[in-house]
């Protein structure tokens, strides 16, 4: 094994490696790395990534110009060097479609006063159960009180916040079942 294929291949884990952990293990790891972050961004991306996918992509160019064409060590540089910029690209560009698609909106549990939910674990009265709750474009499983025993599957309507819990009441179903007429 020449030099030349230890530091290609050294480039090729270390970099590929670090960048799965980074995209893996981005709250983790990903404060680990932005050590060398100096406050500079590419698009709203940390330099911290397109680095990585820079080193680990000139390591399989380098690798592939050694074994795959036969080349010296020069060109099968060279070739690692344009395979490095065009992995830094991808990585720039999948990075950056991921922070695009991250919600920037929060909300309070007391935001959610109003909305309807579906009960899916029973509440009995004045006690705990569960509902599930469409909110700010996703569903959220949440802890529910109500002062009547509600079953599950019913509809309620959030119409307080006590702590971290909501406070819900049954909604008022329209029937006809049963209607007179007094005509």
């Amino acid at each position: 094994m020449s030099t030349a294929d230890l530091v290609f291949g050294a480039c090729l884990l270390v970099g590929g490696g670090l960048l799965l952990l980074t995209l893996i293990f981005d709250d983790l790891f990903g404060g680990f790395l932005n050590a060398i972050h100096f406050g500079l961004d590419l698009g709203g991306v940390s330099p911290t990534p397109v680095l990585l996918g820079f080193v680990a992509m000139f390591g399989v160019g380098g690798l592939l110009g050694i074994h795959g064409f036969g080349v010296g060590v020069g060109i099968a540089t060279l070739i690692g060097v344009v395979a490095g910029v065009i992995g830094a690209g991808v990585v720039l560009g999948a990075f950056t479609a991921l922070r695009r698609a991250e919600s920037t909106d929060t909300f309070s549990l007391e935001d959610m006063v109003g909305s309807t939910a579906r009960v899916s674990v029973g509440i009995p009265a004045n006690h705990f159960g569960t509902v599930l709750i469409s909110f700010a474009g996703a569903s959220h499983n949440m802890t529910a009180t109500a002062d009547i025993e509600i079953p599950a599957g019913r509809v309620v309507k959030v119409i307080a916040v006590a702590g971290n819990n909501l406070v819900v009441a049954p909604t008022s179903t329209v029937s006809t079942e049963g209607a007179r007429s007094d005509a």
